[in-house]
């Protein structure tokens, strides 16, 4: 490392698909439970999301993550454009509830995070929340701070929550490492200068994180 390059002392983290087991086989159990046409829910988030700048305002999901809609208002939304495929109407209450049920806890990357604080790397979580519900009593000694999208009124992929997350650390976004599952946001970390992981699997996550942080984290 150069006299000049920045050493990297932070760790953000997301949550669904880093923390937990990938976001299409949750969803894929929610819809076969929930009796849904997955198509139908594929097809609506995507709209939803490649909404323009400008109609940014209108999109249920950016507004959820913001914590600028209530979380009963969106199911109402989601639930009315869904389709069962039985042909009966989706209950909107406790959609929510229902989309995260099978989410399932990773117990390596937990240790992976508390490993890597034991070093003295300072952690965050940084999530976008859909008003979900987190384990945070699982989470006793594993961050020093807690970013969720929510609570804080913006979003990833956008440049201030990132620097929220590092300012939160007491550090510089050139000294925070970002693990995501969604290149999307990966991008969006490396824009400001923060050494991003596209998560894939435990252990490559793992061996990236050893390899930038000069620790072993087995």
């Amino acid at each position: 490392m150069s006299d000049d390059e920045p050493v990297l002392r932070g760790l953000l983290v997301d949550w669904g698909g880093v923390l937990t087991s990938g976001l299409e086989d949750a969803l894929g159990r929610w819809a076969e439970l929930d009796g849904i046409d997955f198509e139908t829910y594929y097809t609506a988030i995507v709209d939803w999301l490649a909404a323009t700048p400008a109609e940014v305002e209108l999109n249920p999901i950016h507004a959820l993550e913001r914590g600028q809609i209530a979380v009963p208002d969106f199911e109402r939304k989601l639930a009315a454009i869904l389709v069962r495929r039985d042909g009966t109407p989706v209950p909107a209450e406790g959609l929510i509830e229902r989309m995260f049920a099978h989410f399932e806890h990773q117990p390596q990357m937990s240790a992976l995070i508390r490993r890597a604080k034991s070093h003295g790397i300072r952690t965050a979580l940084l999530s976008n929340s859909w008003g979900n519900a987190y384990p945070r009593d699982t989470w006793d000694g594993m961050f020093d701070d807690l970013v969720i999208s929510g609570e804080v009124g913006l979003r990833k992929p956008e440049p201030e929550i990132f620097l929220l997350a590092a300012e939160r650390l007491d550090l510089k976004p050139v000294e925070c490492v970002f693990v995501d599952d969604l290149e999307l946001n990966v991008e969006g970390a490396r824009a400001l200068g923060m050494t991003a992981i596209h998560h894939a699997s435990y252990d490559e996550t793992r061996r990236e994180l050893e390899t930038l942080f000069g620790i072993d984290l087995t």
